[in-house]
């Protein structure tokens, strides 16, 4: 147990509420409104090696600071220093756990939920309710994570993969989020949300990578009932591409971005 005497308290403010809800796209926009002027911290626990949202609001904001598993100590050590703190906690984690984690600190707990959820858990814990999105949980849903890192998709195979993902095709899916490297050296991050309309893939703001394999984080998150994890599993290592095909995608994109400047 780390216990932490605090000579002030900052703004802390912990996130909680049902998957898809929105708690990533409502903390965005109160980072926004701040970011500028304000030390910023934020906190994600029990992503493991497939961090998307830490890794999506790093991009989005770059001079915040960013903490994953396995750097509580540090996160903590960084809370005095800070201005605003933010702690997002995913649906799959048991308040009551986490309040004992949080229980030297004094927060208020924000619970962003889907209009029609009127009794629950979360609103027994929260300080504030935040409306978010029509999202339809139940308890019988599963998470799966795989990391892909150093990998490279061809992007016509990953809107192929994303339309099965979505369509029914590994099985129920509520909530789907990841990030990828394709081909001509972007970085995307893709969204869905059942019975939210969804949105075209979004590139994150980092440099294209066009020398061999990126040396960043990828990965894909899914939640849902009766999924077919070895499926999803093998059909993503199926998109992706062997080192031959990415020097190629690579010295295209490279002779391409070369003859635009020279136009």
């Amino acid at each position: 147990m780390i216990i932490i005497i605090f000579m002030s308290v900052p703004n802390i403010i912990v996130v909680a509420g049902s998957s898809g809800a929105g708690k990533t796209t409502w903390l965005c926009r109160q980072m926004r409104d701040i970011a500028a002027v304000d030390k910023i911290i934020y906190y994600s626990p029990g992503t493991g090696t497939v961090p998307i949202d830490q890794n999506r609001i790093a991009t989005e904001f770059p001079g915040i600071q960013v903490f994953s598993d396995g750097q509580e100590v540090e996160f903590f050590n960084q809370i005095p220093k800070a201005s605003a703190v933010y702690i997002e906690l995913g649906f799959y984690l048991e308040l009551g756990a986490v309040a004992q984690l949080l229980n030297n600190l004094t927060y208020c707990a924000v619970a962003v939920l889907p209009p029609h959820l009127k009794d629950s858990e979360y609103h027994a814990w929260a300080n504030e309710i935040v409306r978010g999105a029509p999202t339809q949980t139940s308890t019988a849903e599963t998470l799966w994570r795989a990391a892909s890192n150093g990998q490279v998709i061809d992007e016509n195979s990953l809107e192929e993969f994303w339309h099965e993902i979505t369509h029914g095709a590994y099985g129920i899916v509520t909530r789907a989020k990841g990030i990828f490297d394709v081909n001509d050296g972007r970085s995307l991050y893709c969204d869905f949300v059942a019975g939210v309309p969804q949105t075209d893939f979004l590139e994150l703001d980092l440099p294209r990578h066009l020398e061999g394999r990126p040396q960043r984080f990828s990965g894909l998150e899914v939640v849902g009932k009766n999924l077919n994890q070895a499926a999803l599993r093998q059909t993503l290592s199926d998109c992706c591409l062997s080192d031959a095909a990415i020097l190629q995608y690579q010295q295209q994109v490279k002779e391409i971005l070369l003859e635009g400047e020279q136009v």
